[in-house]
């Protein structure tokens, strides 16, 4: 069902954690499954030094947490706002069609903790591009 690197990330998962005095700090969940995700960067220079997280949730979650912060660290802020799920899923080497809610959750969590970051030195957020490949936008509205 799941790859092995969605099995490495969810048992050996990177960057865990919190930052003190963090300087980005963003937090998304997902109401119908109850995963919740905390993103903390400190950005130094416009570019992320370091990043940690804190996830409640499945092993997919804890996974693409993982992944999305290995994949930003070290990374301009534009960089890391242009992370896609998707890209966290081809990195995962795949997810089951059921929890690319997951992946979605954790693009969210790097975008709303670089939003806060924007907000603290006064510039516009970032436009959210979600491009509904997993149609939970849809769904939400359905409810």
């Amino acid at each position: 069902m799941y790859s092995e690197k969605v099995m490495d990330h969810f048992s050996n998962p990177r960057n865990v954690g919190e930052i003190e005095n963090a300087n980005a700090v963003g937090e998304v969940g997902n109401a119908k499954c109850g995963d919740i995700m905390k993103i903390y960067m400190d950005i130094q220079d416009n570019v992320i030094k370091d990043v940690k997280f804190k996830t409640f949730g499945c092993g997919a979650a804890i996974a693409t947490s993982s992944m999305a912060t290995e994949m930003v660290k070290g990374k301009t802020v534009d960089e890391a706002l242009s992370l896609t799920n998707k890209a966290v899923m081809e990195a995962l080497d795949g997810l089951p069609k059921e929890k690319i809610h997951c992946s979605v959750l954790a693009e969210e969590a790097i975008q709303s903790a670089i939003n806060d970051y924007k907000k603290r030195n006064g510039e516009a957020p970032a436009e959210n591009k979600c491009d509904f490949c997993c149609q939970k936008c849809e769904d939400v509205k359905k409810d």
